[in-house]
Formats: C-alpha cells, sequence, structure tokens
C-alpha cells in the first residue's frame, strides 16, 4: 500500500525519511531504501500567455492612432480615444476654416484703406495687418519725394511713429537734430528704413470709419480662432500621448498577470513491506 504524504519543505524530510528508512524496511539497504523512496514535483503552472500585442505593438499603434492598440487588447476604451480623435480633428478643422475665412475678410477689407494709394499693391504678411489694425494710417514713407530721404514726421501714424522711436534711440534729443552726416543721424535712418512702411503699402482709415472698425473685428475673430485651433491641436496631441500610455500599461498589467502563477512541491514517499 502506497502513503502519499506532500509538504513545501522537500529537502528536510527527504533527508529524515532515507535516513529512517534502513530501520523501518527490517534492515534493507540504504541503498534499495533510498530505491523505493521518490519525490516528485508537481508541474509548474503553465508558461503564461502572452498571446496578442507585444508591448511595442500596442504603445505605438495607439500613439500613432489613438485607440488601435486598446482595439488590439480588444479593451473598450478604444471607442473613448477614437471618439475623442475623430471629434478632435473635426474641431479643428472649423476652427482652422474660421480662422482662414475671417483673414481673406480682413484682407479684403484693407484694399478699402489702401484704395488711395495702391489697392492692387502686393500684400503684406501677419505683421503688416496688425499694424494697420493699430494705426488709422500709415503716414508716409517720404514726406519729399525726390532727394534725401524725409521721414514722416506725424507720430500718430505707424511711419511716425517709427521715426520717433529711432530718434529717441539714437539721437541726444529726439527734438534736436544732429547733422544729416552724423553717425547718429544716418543710424536713425537705416532704422526707419528697415522698418517703416514703403510706399506701395500705404494705407488710411480716415474717412472710412466703418470700414476700420469692420476690419478690426475680422482681425480680432480671426486671431481668436488661430488661437482655438492651436489649443485643440495640442488635446489632440494630448490624447495620442494618453493612448499611448495607457496601452503601454494596460499590456504590462497582462504580464504582470500572466507570470504571477507560482510552482506547487510535493513529494511521495513508498515504504516496501508497509500494508
Amino acid at each position: 500500500m502506497r502513503r502519499t504524504a506532500r509538504t513545501g519543505f522537500v529537502p528536510i524530510l527527504g533527508v529524515a525519511c532515507a535516513a529512517l528508512l534502513p530501520l523501518s524496511a527490517g534492515g534493507q539497504s540504504l541503498a534499495q531504501a533510498r530505491a523505493g523512496f521518490a519525490v516528485s514535483a508537481e508541474s509548474p503552472d503553465p508558461a503564461p500567455d502572452r498571446r496578442g500585442p507585444s508591448l511595442a505593438a500596442a504603445t505605438l499603434a495607439s500613439a500613432v492612432i489613438p485607440g488601435a492598440g486598446q482595439a488590439l487588447l480588444k479593451s473598450g476604451r478604444a471607442f473613448i480615444y477614437a471618439g475623442v480623435e475623430a471629434l478632435g480633428w473635426i474641431r479643428y478643422s472649423r476652427q482652422e476654416s474660421d480662422g482662414n475665412r475671417f483673414r481673406d475678410r480682413y484682407r479684403e477689407l484693407s484694399r478699402v484703406a489702401r484704395a488711395a494709394f495702391n489697392p492692387a499693391g502686393p500684400g503684406g504678411d501677419w505683421d503688416y495687418y496688425e499694424r494697420m489694425e493699430k494705426f488709422a494710417a500709415s503716414g508716409a514713407y517720404d514726406r519729399v519725394p525726390g532727394g534725401d530721404l524725409d521721414p514722416e514726421a506725424d507720430p500718430a501714424t505707424y511711419n511716425g511713429s517709427i521715426w520717433l522711436l529711432a530718434r529717441q534711440t539714437y539721437w541726444r534729443d529726439p527734438d534736436a537734430p544732429p547733422a544729416p552726416s552724423s553717425p547718429e543721424f544716418q543710424s536713425a535712418l537705416a532704422f526707419y528704413r528697415t522698418r517703416a512702411v514703403p510706399t506701395d503699402l500705404q494705407w488710411s482709415w480716415i474717412g472710412a470709419a466703418e470700414g476700420f472698425q469692420q476690419y478690426r473685428r475680422s482681425v480680432s475673430a480671426s486671431n481668436a480662432a488661430f488661437k482655438r485651433a492651436e489649443q485643440t491641436a495640442g488635446l489632440i496631441i494630448a490624447n495620442h500621448i494618453l493612448s499611448a500610455v495607457d496601452a503601454y500599461v494596460s499590456v504590462r498589467m497582462r504580464f504582470s498577470r500572466d507570470g504571477r502563477s507560482g510552482t506547487r512541491l510535493g513529494f511521495t514517499l513508498l515504504v516496501p513491506g508497509a500494508h
């Protein structure tokens, strides 16, 4: 008859049983007793089931397309990330469209202010249209055409404000001009040339107050729309990052759960002649 005992202390009990077996076996040799003693270890749990996407695949998929990694993991959160992505792009597209529409509007209105100068002239950069919003008139680039450059003197105009700033920067007294050939005077002129609005981009809203107000509203609306679009773009990027982190953590947790299986050990003691 086989008597079976199980324990986690296999080495200790094994040695003890090996020593006692000769006594209980009626004088059998130690080798024979040991032959009747067997230790069995139960097979460990099966290898962790790691079927499914790898850590890199799930993380990269979610980084590129939010929710993709969760879909590979068969997680319901895939719909949340994908929905946020879709809504984000729809919102961004509308905000960009609004910004462009208002930008086209204020550029069209700017022709009203340039009508007396060069309405079909070249378009300006972003800073140019911002200046046109803040100053009712650009002022002349050269008050007396021909000969030396004569900057605009009226500080209420944009060019006049630039000439005042140049004088304040380089002259000892902005109201007391140095000699035209002096380094101070020439430095002020160089400053003015690089910042003043040239003749083909001059403007004036004087006599077009309503158009000026519409222009300002259009500039403000365009800037606000583009700013909202930038904020939405930031949320879209955050959704990509969050989805990738979620996928990474989910795979790591799955691996951790799968690798928790333990090993159970036991032994079977065979006693010859036992009834």
